[in-house]
């Protein structure tokens, strides 16, 4: 096996084990987050009802500029102001298989300081 498919199942395997005990609810919804090569895209889910409740991304938006880290700043910001307009106040974080580190505490921090709690 590569390196590259190496890596794809260790983060596929961690990805897993994080979703096996995080379930976002009507009343704690969770927070998804994915990072590409070039773009940062977040959304909170209920999944009890298997429903997106809100959802932000860089792709083809112009005010998120800069470098991932720049990207998963603003990324946080709008994704905690959609939340707030649609009442949700506290969420489960989930990272996606990721270290919380870098590019993931950067969108963690920016949307805790608009007011999200988790």
């Amino acid at each position: 096996m590569s390196d590259l498919a190496q890596k794809r199942k260790n983060r596929l395997q961690r990805k897993n084990r994080i979703r096996a005990t995080v379930a976002g609810t009507a009343e704690r919804p969770r927070l998804s987050i994915y990072i590409s090569n070039l773009n940062v895209s977040a959304q909170i889910v209920n999944d009890d009802e298997h429903k997106t409740l809100v959802a932000v991304t860089t792709v083809g938006s112009k005010d998120a500029k800069g470098n991932l880290t720049e990207k998963a700043i603003w990324v946080g910001e709008q994704i905690a102001s959609k939340a707030k307009t649609a009442k949700i106040k506290a969420v489960v974080f989930d990272r996606g298989g990721r270290k919380y580190h870098g590019r993931v505490k950067a969108l963690a921090e920016a949307a805790r300081e608009k007011g999200l709690e988790f």
